[in-house]
């Protein structure tokens, strides 16, 4: 792994995503409508669902070209949740990766119908663009797991208990929920979804699921930490925006110290986890160990 540039992989990477989202997200009519869609998907962004959908392939040996669209599928959704969640009668935010917040600039209406676009054009666009290279059984199975992890038994409930637990003293049991639901299970579906493009073997499958969990898990708690102690330049959207709620999340109820242990216990168990069954790749490596590093610069 000392040879490899972890910048570089993601540059290359981050290409390869926008092109095909750019293409799939041609402007048609009604063009503001496509405009909204495309505005917030498409700005500057790390790319990490689709970006984990793409190295659990490679980590399984399997073709890219078979899982892209579900890569930018994944995108397209975390994007509706940002869109979402920026909005005045949720998290209310006013920036978003650097720019003004869809709402801001399309105006609430558009935003909401724009993230509704994006939540519902997702699956299709899995359904009309993944290869037929690709075994049915495995396409169908993805998309159940899709479904699942986005609707009401997933991210969706994941929000709604983050809006009801604000100024509420919760508990570790309804942190990990909110953490499992809201942020975990598209991690989960990334790395799953991947795998399962790429007929990975049942060791696979499990290993990377439980690096997905644990990720996860973690990449919310280095988020949180960062709401804290982050600028509005290196977040890209305005920070204390917790603090400002009274959410209790994870370093509120144990301290920015014991947070950012947790994160690097996480990660380590994650890393370790693909490392004994054979499948952890330099990408997977460094997407852990970054998530740590970000929380101790």
């Amino acid at each position: 792994m000392a040879n490899f540039d972890f910048n570089e992989y993601i540059q290359e990477n981050i290409k390869i995503i926008d092109s095909h989202l750019n293409n799939y997200l041609e402007n048609r009519y009604p063009q503001k409508l496509w405009e909204s869609m495309r505005y917030t998907v498409l700005a500057d962004g790390k790319r990490l669902r689709p970006l984990l959908v793409m190295e659990a392939a490679r980590a399984c040996g399997g073709n890219i070209e078979e899982v892209i669209p579900t890569a930018c599928a994944i995108e397209m959704i975390h994007s509706y949740s940002l869109i979402h969640d920026d909005l005045p009668c949720m998290d209310d935010d006013d920036f978003r990766r650097g720019n003004p917040t869809n709402h801001k600039v399309f105006g609430e209406a558009t935003a909401v119908l724009a993230g509704d676009a994006l939540l519902s054009h997702a699956p299709l666009l899995i359904l009309e663009n993944t290869p037929e290279t690709v075994k049915k059984e495995n396409l169908h199975f993805v998309l159940k797991e899709l479904f699942e992890a986005i609707g009401p038994m997933g991210l969706i409930a994941g929000q709604v208990v983050d809006i009801e637990s604000e100024n509420e003293d919760i508990d570790i049991a309804k942190l990990e929920y909110i953490h499992t639901h809201k942020t975990g299970k598209l991690f989960i579906f990334a790395l799953r979804a991947g795998a399962i493009l790429s007929e990975a073997s049942e060791e696979q499958l499990d290993a990377l699921t439980y690096y997905a969990k644990h990720v996860g898990y973690s990449f919310q708690i280095a988020d949180d930490i960062l709401d804290i102690i982050g600028t509005k330049e290196s977040l890209g959207k305005t920070p204390g925006k917790d603090i400002k709620s009274n959410k209790k999340t994870y370093p509120v109820l144990f301290g920015i110290n014991e947070a950012k242990e947790e994160v690097k216990r996480l990660c380590t168990l994650a890393v370790n986890k693909l490392e004994e069954n054979n499948v952890l790749t330099p990408a997977l490596q460094n997407i852990a160990d970054g998530i740590w590093q970000k929380v101790n610069k």
